[in-house]
């Protein structure tokens, strides 16, 4: 297991995690970030812009890519600038934690501990937001990883019931005021919602209420697949979505909401996800409920995921 400093795309006080199995790259020049991560055989799966990379102290927030933490609802406050240089704390082997103080008017402290486990491509991520000011908030930890083109999104569905004995609901779908399921680029099957990512469309966005646990992301040389919890009698921003995804024409979200709560000062709320990523030989040849069933089955059973 390797902890060391690097330059990545022009920020050159990175930090790079890698074992035998996967790599991962974290920048201290603004963040907290993740910019980067890899397998042998495949291309960072995270997206990165292009004309923004390597910057640092610009006054507006910049989307830049890679995995980041944010505020929930999405207000004013969400788009404090993350901008400026953060300190990283290493914990032990594979394991960093980085913290971005926090500054008027918001007074939000962001923490992200990033652990890259020992052999294996899996990285456990612990996302932490802290009211520092001196009146109580409202807030959820939201967590985004922005993902590069030319994928496809796999979101599990709750398994299908039947008429008379399941009288009640089971799934909430949030669509946003711009999104359009007549799109192409959506699929609702019976086992799977599925999003392309494409280039030269409009944005869309969709929440869920979500306790399938895992959310996975194919593309040509990787699948890549997010894990993370539901809490039983929690609200959750936006109607109640722990889960919300976005795309437009340069890239696709996949998004993770902790509980939405009114914090003191000094108290924190936080949540938790889980990477895995594999290298493959292409995307999946059919967009079908069974045939997309096949095809991530073996990969899903070596997360113990049925």
């Amino acid at each position: 297991m390797n902890v060391e400093s690097a330059n990545f795309r022009g920020w050159k006080n990175s930090v790079r995690l890698a074992n035998s199995a996967a790599e991962l790259i974290v920048t201290t020049d603004i963040g907290p970030r993740i910019m980067s991560y890899t397998v042998p055989g495949a291309a960072n799966v995270l997206n990165v812009e292009e004309a923004e990379a390597g910057g640092s102290d610009e006054s507006p927030w910049l989307v830049r890519g890679g995995h980041r933490l944010w505020v929930a609802p999405e207000t004013d406050r969400t788009y404090d600038p993350d901008n400026v240089p953060v300190p990283c704390e290493h914990l032990g082997p594979g394991a960093v934690r980085l913290v971005n103080a926090a500054a008027a008017p918001w007074w939000v402290e962001k923490e992200l501990t990033i652990t890259l486990q020992p052999g294996c491509a899996t990285v456990e991520l612990g996302h932490r937001l802290t009211n520092r000011g001196k009146e109580p908030t409202q807030l959820a930890s939201w967590a985004l990883s922005v993902m590069r083109p030319g994928g496809l999104e796999i979101i599990p569905q709750p398994p299908m019931g039947e008429h008379p004995r399941d009288l009640l609901p089971n799934r909430l779908i949030v669509p946003w005021a711009y999104t359009d399921f007549t799109d192409p680029r959506w699929r609702l099957g019976r086992q799977f919602i599925t999003l392309e990512q494409r280039a030269g469309v409009a944005p869309t966005k969709v929440g869920l209420f979500h306790r399938e646990k895992w959310i996975a992301y194919a593309l040509p040389d990787a699948l890549f697949v997010k894990t993370f919890g539901f809490e039983e009698g929690a609200t959750y921003p936006d109607f109640g979505c722990n889960f919300e995804t976005f795309t437009n024409s340069e890239m696709l979200e996949i998004e993770s909401l902790g509980p939405l709560r009114t914090l003191a000062p000094g108290e924190s709320v936080a949540h938790a996800e889980t990477w895995h990523l594999f290298s493959t030989a292409g995307l999946p040849d059919s967009r079908e409920d069974d045939a997309l069933a096949t095809w991530i089955a073996p990969y899903l059973a070596q997360l113990g995921i049925s």
